[in-house]
């Protein structure tokens, strides 16, 4: 069962008769922009679903307007839905008490913001541990837990700092620690890395992507940018006024895209950062004695071994059992077909 469940969700923002009305449009197929002329209401999210399984990063990616802020909201419930549900290791967290609601959002979920959303005048280490606090964890053990993170993120030697005396990128870090401090088994990521640098951005998301391999978390990650989403998402759900577009794993939304409007967001990525190996092998040859490379493996860091052998590449799967095989006449080819802008 996937860990957290959104099942036919409606957010429409407005009061009284004008929401009666706008909920009944939105429902019988009105678009956004009908919904707002007729009754001045906005559609935030219409007929939303999508399931998140434990332990991935699942995407949603969209435009400015798109929804994708409404949505992620939803999970902890600083949004409720016009109509909907919301499902979290099976329980409704529409239906959560005062104290239910609290204790999740102090200790099930964390949230990681766009602006960092740092307290000024407390220290980095402060700003970790603040969490661990609102817990009632004892100082020292506090200390402990936060100093462990502060380590992780590379902010050793900055934990008596104040966020004024860090950069963008250092105080998204102290941001990413201060989530992961309490341990949450979901992590909720709103647009956290589009404030920063470029360079600053693809180190963030690469210590994004190593910390998740260790960690396991469960991870809800809003972007607006669509490379970002191919690079970090195990699923990818494209969202576009209010209604899902697509969802589907990074190689199904490139090669596959199900509407006009992803059709013309993928036309410009380079694909073979994102298709892998196991899209373009063939069966395994029993003679074959060239390097190894994971079955998920994207094409272009599969061209270097494939230039320094003439044999095959052998791919192999988790266990390390040889499921295939790439030529480089193969690769080549792949390339030819997703390396390049298209």
């Amino acid at each position: 069962m996937a860990l957290i469940e959104v099942r036919n969700v409606y957010k429409i923002f407005g009061t009284g008769r004008a929401l009666d009305t706008a909920l009944d449009m939105a429902q019988t197929g009105a678009e956004k922009n009908d919904v707002l002329v007729e009754t001045g209401c906005t559609l935030g999210l219409k007929d939303v679903s999508l399931s998140v399984e434990r332990g991935e990063i699942f995407v949603v990616m969209g435009l400015s307007g798109s929804g994708k802020s409404t949505l992620i909201r939803h999970i902890n419930r600083l949004i409720d839905p016009t109509t909907g549900q919301i499902l979290v290791d099976g329980r409704d967290v529409l239906e959560f008490s005062t104290e239910e609601l609290l204790a999740f959002r102090r200790g099930a979920v964390s949230m990681v913001f766009q602006r960092f959303a740092l307290f000024p005048h407390l220290t980095v280490i402060e700003n970790v541990g603040y969490g661990l606090e609102v817990q009632g964890v004892e100082p020292a053990e506090r200390r402990r837990r936060a100093m462990r993170w502060i380590e992780d993120v590379g902010l050793i030697g900055y934990e008596n700092a104040y966020p004024a005396q860090l950069s963008g990128g250092m105080q998204q870090r102290v941001g990413l620690s201060r989530a992961l401090c309490t341990d949450p088994e979901i992590l909720l990521m709103d647009e956290p890395f589009s404030a920063l640098d470029p360079l600053i951005r693809k180190q963030m998301q690469e210590h994004l992507i190593a910390l998740q391999r260790d960690l396991k978390k469960t991870i809800v990650f809003i972007t607006h940018d669509l490379d970002e989403a191919l690079k970090l998402g195990d699923d990818v759900a494209i969202l576009k006024d209010g209604v899902i577009d697509q969802i589907g794993g990074p190689e199904e939304i490139l090669l596959n895209p199900a509407t006009e409007y992803v059709r013309e967001f993928v036309r410009d990525v380079k694909r073979g950062r994102v298709v892998t190996a196991a899209s373009i092998m063939t069966p395994p040859k029993g003679d074959a004695n060239g390097p190894t490379v994971s079955y998920d493996t994207v094409l272009q860091d599969m061209l270097p071994k494939c230039i320094d052998s003439d044999a095959p590449l052998r791919v192999v799967d988790e266990a390390g059992a040889v499921v295939g095989a790439v030529s480089r006449r193969t690769l080549l080819r792949g390339l030819a077909d997703h390396g390049v802008k298209k």
